[in-house]
């Protein structure tokens, strides 16, 4: 067995064997954890799980905060060859969506966070779950994280799983819908960490990565997680919001070499107050995915640090990037390249590849992709093409090789018999300097589509019909006569997943339960 192919939680054990053991792991406001010390803990938590009746294969449910319990219980569950399953927790985050995952999983136990505790497990009861708390001190009669490391010190050797033997699992993030389980196996580690983060960004073990995306996402937990492990390198976590302040603020108090974001804490940093007066030079790489990086948000983030963002693309059911721009290879505004080891290709919507420049669905083949979607087959296969994985992105590849995103596919709009990526117009729109977000959908009108745009201000107050105006002008001036937004509507806020990739069938469904309604929206502006 081998960290690359077999238990995951052995690359842990790797890093000691480096003469890593003192060096830090973990850096964050609950203190700093050193290889060691996480060894010790992960060992202890897997005996603890397993003194609990948890087997190989059972799921243990990640009801947690970024923090050191989230490592502890990640990797105590991957040493016994369970399966840990991270799932979404957030401020909207209630007891029917954690009993979803729960029965949905088929999980075995729960670790939830201490001050969510009496809120989440009575509903994780109800599911037969046996529930840990991540604090200090359980409730009376519970049980605890710290209390069952203490009493179940000692050392423990990873379960002899095979490389076809699950890993791990994540919930997708939502963007076209309900959640989908999605299963990974022990070989899909390996991929995405040698060639995207060794390859392609060059982490090492004298870096300190610092993510504001959570571990329960797959972009998340590769930055703070699986990709510092492999290389020994050591994570910030920051519990909570990851507002741009605080964000700014950790970057200078803990010296992270490299910053995971996404393009709205890119857009948003920038323009807090603390964005000048916070010292940003301990970073040498940034990294953005989850949507694409408008041109003008790395141009400002450039402006303000010095450093290109990288951008890429990437999913859950591929675990993480699969296709990027790199330091010598980058394109402002692109995803960049397909990934060494990865491979991509475009399909027309009528089928056929597409060879050389053009237009296509991306589909993309690598050793990191899912082995399924949990107890939905026909999902499964509606994306799974033999050794190949429909993302349901519209890309444009270049002549260089690049490529650009144009939408998801169930997102492009026909308008007056012509194709419209919703993502163009909104890029243009957030390029007005009243503009914080805009979102972009198709809505009937007398039977025919029109362009509706959901705009975000800096300033809500300054939302008018005469703004609504100006910015179909601005679209007008800058973008073909078929796509400048035919409706404005002036919104506090886009639905968004954890990762910030705007959800227009939210928007969609908005829309369509207004129309059910019969009324209109004050804040909605109409093309005169």
């Amino acid at each position: 067995m081998t960290a690359d192919h077999g238990n995951l939680s052995a690359l842990v054990d790797r890093n000691l064997e480096a003469g890593l053991g003192d060096k830090a792991a973990l850096l964050g406001p609950q203190g700093t954890v050193g290889y060691a010390e996480l060894h010790r803990r992960m060992c202890a938590m897997g005996r603890a799980l397993r003194a609990l009746g948890v087997e190989r294969e059972q799921r243990v449910l990640l009801v947690l905060d970024d923090s050191p319990a989230f490592f502890t219980a990640f990797l105590g569950a991957a040493r016994i060859g369970a399966v840990p399953v991270p799932v979404p927790l957030t401020s909207r985050t209630g007891p029917e969506q954690i009993r979803f995952y729960a029965a949905d999983s088929y999980a075995r136990a729960a670790v939830v966070e201490a001050d969510r505790y009496e809120e989440l497990a009575p509903a994780l009861r109800e599911t037969g779950v046996t529930v840990i708390s991540s604090g200090p001190s359980g409730p009376t009669g519970g049980l605890c994280l710290p209390d069952l490391v203490q009493a179940h010190d000692g050392a423990l050797d990873p379960a002899a799983t095979h490389p076809e033997d699950p890993a791990l699992w994540l919930y997708s993030s939502g963007s076209t819908g309900n959640p989908k389980g999605v299963v990974h196996l022990q070989r899909d580690i390996a991929p995405v960490c040698r060639r995207y983060a060794g390859e392609v960004l060059g982490l090492t073990r004298d870096d300190v990565h610092l993510s504001t995306t959570k571990l329960f996402h797959a972009y998340g937990l590769g930055n703070s997680l699986l990709f510092p492990l492999w290389s020994g390198a050591a994570s910030v976590l920051l519990p909570g919001f990851p507002a741009p302040h605080l964000v700014l603020e950790s970057i200078e108090r803990l010296r992270p070499t490299v910053l995971f974001s996404v393009p709205a804490l890119y857009n948003a940093m920038p323009r807090s107050p603390e964005a000048g007066r916070r010292d940003l030079g301990s970073l040498r790489l940034c990294v953005s995915a989850a949507e694409t990086l408008p041109v003008h948000v790395w141009q400002r983030w450039r402006d303000l640090s010095g450093l290109e963002v990288l951008d890429g693309v990437g999913s859950t059911e591929m675990l993480h990037v699969y296709c990027s721009n790199s330091p010598r290879a980058l394109r402002p505004g692109s995803s960049g390249k397909a990934v060494p080891g990865y491979r991509i290709r475009l399909v027309r919507p009528e089928g056929g590849e597409v060879e050389g420049p053009g237009s296509g669905e991306m589909y993309v083949q690598g050793g990191s992709m899912m082995d399924r979607y949990w107890h939905q087959a026909d999902r499964t296969r509606s994306v799974l093409h033999g050794t190949w994985y429909r993302t349901g992105d519209r890309y444009r590849r270049d002549e260089d090789g690049y490529y650009w995103f144009e939408g998801r596919a169930d997102d492009m709009l026909k308008v007056s018999g012509l194709w419209v990526a919703p993502t163009e117009i909104e890029t243009v729109l957030q390029q007005h300097p009243e503009v914080a977000e805009a979102g972009v959908v198709g809505v009937d009108t007398d039977r025919l589509t029109r362009i509706k745009a959901f705009v975000v201000l800096h300033h809500a107050e300054q939302g008018s019909e005469d703004l609504a105006r100006r910015l179909r002008q601005w679209c007008k001036q800058r973008l073909s006569s078929h796509q400048f937004p035919h409706l404005v509507e002036f919104v506090a806020a886009l639905p968004r997943t954890a990762t910030g990739k705007i959800q227009r069938f939210a928007l969609r469904a908005r829309e369509d339960a207004a129309a059910d309604g019969g009324a209109g929206n004050a804040e909605t502006a109409r093309a005169g």
